[in-house]
């Protein structure tokens, strides 16, 4: 099913200067973090960017996030950062180079104390970046009208805030598309009689309500809730590489295995765990006929073949009628 798909895309600011003859290309972004060993974050440090000897550097100071962002970077050569802290010893990247409209987030980097017990550490995680991601993965649409807002078509997206995985979660949950889809599945259990609520008006409405509140509670706890507790990242990252089985593969066990706000694969708990209390929270207004322990892991089943399907949708159809589903990473 369509709505239980899950996404991010970057937007590439482009630069306003133009030549004589044509305009320039659009300029790019690099973006990091500022956080000691701790993740206690590293405010008012000195970022500089270094270009040709013939451009003066860029300055920016890192903000109370300890985040930094170098906007419309001119590409076709190549810079480095300087990184100052107070009490740090000074820390130069290694030459970076841009391609027109890139977003290039910094890998892990360690900043030694002067003192030399302690390290600041430059990440790629920056909450601004991520906040702009979001921004743009809440436009995407499967044939411009459905919902594609969990899915991630970009290499290296920037982990989630529980304050935008909540908002994610809340999008999807009270987009009109979902609704609809509440309603068209409350019509197929109409016509198979199932659950047990009878073939009124009313018995359609419960089925409306019971297949609503089934999906709400799985998007609030599956992709909000816990995701934000166990620091894992709701959304399915599209791969796009590789061979047909890998690729299948990875599809069908993204249900069982997600990616961690620190950038490790672990396992799916999130979305399991979010499965399992839809199914068991339904306990409480499905009719007594249809519950148990029963009704638990057939909604489980069901929703597992369901992610799997979706995770088949999304790597090897999707991509192609989504719009806003570009990417600025290594592809």
């Amino acid at each position: 099913m369509l709505l239980a798909l899950v996404a991010v895309i970057l937007f590439c600011p482009r630069g306003s200067a133009q030549r004589a003859n044509a305009p320039d290309p659009p300029g790019g972004t690099i973006s990091g973090t500022l956080m000691d060993n701790d993740s206690d974050v590293i405010s008012d440090a000195t970022v500089v960017l270094q270009g040709p000897a013939t451009e003066p550097p860029q300055t920016v100071t890192s903000n109370d996030m300890g985040a930094f962002t170098f906007h419309n970077v001119p590409s076709g050569t190549t810079y480095q950062i300087i990184v100052r802290a107070n009490n740090c010893l000074p820390w130069t990247s290694a030459p970076l180079a841009l391609e027109p409209g890139q977003f290039l987030y910094l890998p892990p980097v360690k900043l030694t104390l002067s003192g030399g017990s302690t390290s600041v550490t430059v990440a790629a995680s920056s909450v601004a970046l991520a906040t702009e991601q979001v921004r743009m993965e809440e436009q995407q649409r499967v044939l411009g009208f459905i919902p594609n807002f969990y899915v991630s078509y970009e290499s290296h997206p920037a982990p989630l805030t529980p304050k935008l995985k909540f908002e994610l979660a809340l999008r999807f949950a009270v987009n009109p598309v979902t609704i609809a889809g509440s309603a068209v599945i409350a019509g197929i259990d109409q016509a198979a009689d199932t659950p047990n609520y009878g073939q009124s008006a009313i018995g359609y409405g419960q089925r409306l309500g019971a297949n609503y509140a089934n999906g709400l509670v799985d998007i609030m706890v599956g992709s909000a809730i816990l995701p934000s507790i166990l620091r894992q990242d709701p959304r399915y990252l599209y791969n796009g590489t590789g061979s047909t089985k890998s690729r299948f593969l990875y599809a069908i066990s993204r249900t069982f295995i997600c990616m961690g706000d620190n950038g490790r694969w672990q396992p799916n708990y999130s979305t399991i765990g979010g499965d399992l209390a839809a199914g068991a929270i339904s306990n409480a207004y499905y009719p007594t006929s249809n519950r148990g322990v029963g009704l638990v892991f057939q909604n489980f089943l069901v929703r597992t073949g369901v992610r799997m399907a979706d995770g088949l949708l999304e790597e090897f159809v999707l991509r192609r009628f989504t719009t806003h589903s570009h990417s600025t990473g290594d592809e």
